[in-house]
């Protein structure tokens, strides 16, 4: 049998404990983070609080359908053009399984091969996401570098910057928190085919090698930033210095006049 299994990107986070208790499904698997559903045959469904959801076995009405049911519990909906599809076969055989890059091949019976499946399919394009994410902060750091060397400043102000870096710092906290590619599920711990199959498909989906350029990235990002700190620590103060240099001149020629009235 052969279906495609396909994630998408539908919001910022996705409320899990309003999810479990209104799907109609059986629930495979869960905790506070993801919830994975069985429709009772061969049809699978994964769902991530970090706004990712997976579907393996069902037609284009019945994802919409879910999707529906889904919104009211998505914070910040957007459905947006991040996708990924993947080619799973299941076949007959304990054991059977095999990884290419364009075909997953799974025995029927293996229920937690496809949720490593649709597992990894989800982190793949939560990388995607989050790729977006530091490349756009990336540019934007650049633009500020790029005005500091031409003109000897920054083109932040004290409450413009602080946002800046509560924006980029937020955006690290969801990457950390949101992505655990160098970590195996339990299920993997204890079984050496499941491990193996849990290597492969990071293999494939070249997890690792993505995530790290998203991590080098946000360490030049916070390296900047923290140089856009010092400057405006720097400059503020320097207006504190200034701002007293005046109080003693007033002062002293306050204590000037005060004598020649005298």
């Amino acid at each position: 049998m052969d279906s495609k299994a396909i994630a998408l990107h539908l919001a910022e986070s996705i409320d899990i404990s309003g999810c479990r208790q209104a799907l109609d499904k059986k629930l495979v698997y869960g905790d506070r983070d993801e919830l994975f559903y069985s429709d009772g045959t061969l049809g699978y469904l994964y769902v991530f609080k970090y706004g990712i959801v997976s579907f393996y076995g069902f037609d284009e009405t019945a994802i919409s359908n879910i999707l529906m049911e889904l919104k009211p519990f998505c914070e910040e909906w957007r459905q947006s053009e991040l996708t990924e599809e993947m080619e799973i076969e299941l076949v007959s055989g304990e054991l059977a399984s095999k990884v290419t890059n364009n075909k997953i091949v799974l025995s029927k019976s293996n229920v937690e091969g496809m949720r490593l499946a649709l597992l990894h399919l989800s982190q793949s394009v939560a990388l995607d996401y989050f790729a977006g994410l530091s490349d756009q902060i990336m540019k934007e750091t650049r633009i500020h570098t790029s005005y500091l060397e031409h003109n000897g400043k920054l083109d932040l102000g004290g409450k413009k910057l602080k946002k800046y870096i509560a924006r980029v710092l937020n955006i690290n906290n969801q990457i950390s928190e949101n992505l655990y590619i160098f970590d195996s599920p339990e299920a993997a711990w204890e079984d050496e085919y499941l491990d193996r199959l849990d290597k492969s498909l990071k293999q494939i989906f070249d997890l690792k090698e993505r995530y790290r350029t998203i991590k080098e990235q946000g360490y030049i990002i916070k390296e900047n930033l923290s140089l856009f700190k010092d400057i405006m620590d720097h400059r503020e103060s320097s207006r504190l210095e200034w701002i007293i240099i005046i109080l003693i001149l007033v002062e002293v020629m306050d204590l000037f006049i005060m004598r020649l009235i005298n």
